[in-house]
């Protein structure tokens, strides 16, 4: 796309083109095609681009030397045998919704009412926000039902292949797991995915919401490989930005600081780590922070770039049999396999180039029984009896498949593996991040994970290990676990990892009993092993001022006018779920928001 003759002023300007602003800029533009906006975006376009089109190539984006997400590195941690643990987020047109699993998930109706109710924010309820998840989305599952949209941008199906690894994790879950009831809509075991059911393509705001209204001849203009320094405060307002483009999308382009005027408004939508990045360059957050980068305070907001929440995760890898479905050789972009799986996508949109391979999950919660098997450090502590046990619709892990392999050692090309998943919905350790630098928007930031910090999650951690290995081992599928993905048992334990191939377990053999030595491997294990889940949130957090806020339910920044934050940096406190479907929210909510403080009808 050419780059466009920007305008000497413009009526609002977004820091961030990816799922929130794509919905923002769509719908604002569309209202009042006379609007003028601009859009800065770190990372590339994705126009049109396979990668992110066609679904099966999700994990590509993870790949070393991608351009679409960006890496961020948190301090050594004692908690990760001083490992350094890296968080990758959506750099690109789209952010997330280009790049991400595309898994359908929507939070428990208890989270946004937590939003609204402790933490003031009017007009951020369950019931607020219902209306605005079906007004994004097209369910293409099953006709009529109430809780789903029939006509917004973003299409919902269950993709174009049901894979038999799938239909096997289905089948094995309902068998072993016989404490649980399927349920419908959204927590059913059959994954939705955010996948056009009619065309196989990914379901992402950038090609749904934004390139549509740039075809349309409005004012838009998008300026992909721009990194946002600053927002210009004059007399208490914003009135600007400072960017600079980033080297790595546009490697001829100088280096010069560049300056846009705003007429009305300043959006950050960099995400919870790009936005409160910005805030502390622009002199807004904790002074101590500010000081020790040479940074005059404007604004004291302390909370900035504190409350980070993320999903602790990990994938236990598993050898799979050769009649299983997966999409092993599409990630690993086998010649044979792309031009096989591309056809038929070109075709009719179905085959297993239209699907994301994640066909099982549930989100669980434990049974008194379960609870007694997780132990006292989670069972009898307050974070249970407080805030899960007053609130039956919050699980405390989401537990799901994928027709593929995920992890760092790859078996051999042709070899087909599965993987089982899991991670923490409601982590209690928390964490932080912070600029090291005023000028250098590339400098490493000072990131505490808040990863295995806190005895509670550990614990849950240990269970959700020994669920999915139990669930695993037990598919027609399974031939074995891989060995590099799973705790170093001794080999005399019952424990121990067998060498591959092995035939499934049955149904009703009794579960791995783990000694207290497994226990120590297994520890060792999870600090090695656990990873992001890529839904880090709530470093901008939507509290009131004297509760360490720093956007009010409005999503304004305190002490600025005409600035907002609109991301899910502002997510007060965490939804137990894929974060996809609630920046989807944000985003709507945030037009209207932002339509009725412009007077633009029709949004």
């Amino acid at each position: 796309m050419t780059t466009p003759q920007l305008f000497d002023e413009y009526d609002i300007i977004f820091a961030g083109g990816g799922t929130t602003a794509g919905i923002i800029v769509g719908r604002l533009a569309a209202a009042d095609p006379s609007l003028r906006i601009l859009i800065l975006e770190t990372g590339p376009h994705t126009q049109d681009d396979l990668s992110h089109t066609q679904p099966a190539r999700f994990l590509t984006h993870l790949q070393p030397g991608s351009k679409t997400i960006r890496n961020v590195v948190a301090k050594p941690s004692k908690h990760l045998n001083g490992r350094e643990l890296a968080v990758q987020c959506g750099q690109c047109v789209g952010g997330g919704s280009s790049v991400n699993f595309a898994m359908y998930t929507r939070a428990p109706a208890s989270d946004y009412d937590d939003w609204a109710r402790l933490y003031d924010n009017p007009g951020w309820s369950w019931a607020d926000l219902l209306p605005l998840m079906k007004k994004a989305e097209t369910y293409q599952n099953a006709p009529n039902r109430p809780t789903h949209g029939y006509s917004g941008p973003l299409k919902v199906s269950y993709g174009g292949k049901r894979t038999n690894v799938g239909e096997d994790y289905i089948a094995t879950v309902s068998k072993y797991d016989k404490t649980r009831v399927i349920v419908d809509d959204a927590n059913r075991m059959f994954w939705p995915k955010w996948i056009d059911g009619n065309t196989g393509h990914r379901s992402d705001v950038a090609h749904n919401y934004l390139y549509k209204v740039l075809k349309t001849g409005t004012n838009v203009h998008l300026l992909p490989g721009y990194f946002v320094k600053k927002v210009i405060i004059e007399d208490g307002r914003a009135t600007g930005v400072e960017f600079v483009r980033n080297a790595q999308v546009l490697p001829d382009v100088d280096g010069t600081i560049r300056v846009a005027q705003s007429k009305q408004l300043v959006v950050l939508s960099a995400g919870a780590f790009g936005s409160a990045a910005i805030l502390e360059r622009s002199g807004i957050g904790r002074k101590d922070v500010l000081e020790r980068n040479g940074i005059e305070q404007k604004v004291d907001l302390p909370m900035v770039g504190e409350n980070y929440n993320d999903h602790h995760l990990f994938f236990l890898n598993f050898h799979a049999s050769e009649d299983a479905e997966t999409i092993d050789g599409i990630v690993r972009n086998d010649p044979g396999e792309i031009e096989k799986w591309s056809a038929q996508w070109s075709k009719d949109g179905k085959g297993l180039m239209a699907t994301n391979g994640c066909d099982g999950g549930m989100k669980y919660r434990p049974s008194p029984e379960e609870l007694r098997t997780i132990g006292p450090d989670f069972a009898d502590s307050d974070l249970w009896r407080s805030f899960y046990a007053p609130s039956p619709d919050k699980p405390v892990l989401f537990i799901g498949m994928i027709s593929q392999y995920v992890g760092t050692a790859p078996p051999p090309p042709d070899h087909k593996c599965y993987c089982t998943f899991a991670y923490l919905t409601y982590p209690v350790g928390t964490g932080s991040v912070h600029i090291t630098s005023a000028d250098d928007v590339t400098a490493p930031v000072d990131f505490d994970s808040g990863v295995c910090s806190r005895k509670e999650d550990f614990a849950l951690m240990r269970h959700m290990y020994k669920v999915c290995r139990e669930y695993g081992r037990r598919m027609d599928s399974y031939r074995g676990e891989i060995a590099a993905d799973h705790p170093k048992f001794a080999a005399s334990s019952a424990a121990a990892v067998p060498e591959a191939p092995v035939r499934p377990v049955s149904i009703d053999a009794a579960d791995i009993v783990y000694s207290a030595e497994d226990e120590r491997a297994l520890d060792d294990f999870i600090r090695s092993k656990v990873q992001t889940a890529w839904h880090s949130l709530g470093t901008c957090a939507m509290k009131p001022h004297d509760k360490g806020g720093v956007v009010d339910s409005r999503l304004n920044v305190y002490g600025v006018q005409a600035l907002k934050i609109a991301d899910m940096s502002i997510a007060p406190s965490n939804v137990a779920t894929n974060t996809y479907s609630t920046a989807i929210t944000i985003g709507e909510k945030a037009a209207i928001m932002i339509a009725e403080d412009l007077g633009i009808k029709g949004v």
